[in-house]
């Protein structure tokens, strides 16, 4: 497959899913993890409390989608001292956290 961007995307289970909990979450996210090089979109939310179909997968609280130019620049996003301090400074607050990666045409 010839080089494209790559899709981020991360889903977090909150040892506490509280409305302000999540909330936390999603400003650590804005603050930790936009602008980094090569990122061509950013994006995070909590799950949509609306959408209970069968198909959907709503072991989560907070998604975040973050699309890169390059698997180069991923790369580089996950030793940014800001993703590292966005870990360290979050982590004890995960009870599961789900990653998927792809490659997009």
């Amino acid at each position: 497959m010839a080089a494209g961007q790559l899709a981020h995307m991360v889903y977090f289970t909150l040892r506490d899913g509280s409305d302000s909990a999540v909330q936390n979450l999603i400003a650590a996210c804005t603050k930790y993890l936009t602008d980094h090089p090569g990122t061509v979109y950013f994006g995070v939310g909590p799950v949509a409390a609306d959408l209970d179909r069968p198909v959907n997968d709503r072991d989560f609280h907070v998604a975040l989608q973050v699309i890169f130019e390059s698997r180069a620049a991923h790369d580089d996003y996950q030793q940014a001292p800001r993703h590292l301090q966005f870990v360290e400074e979050n982590k004890a607050t995960w009870a599961k956290v789900r990653v998927f990666d792809a490659n997009l045409s």
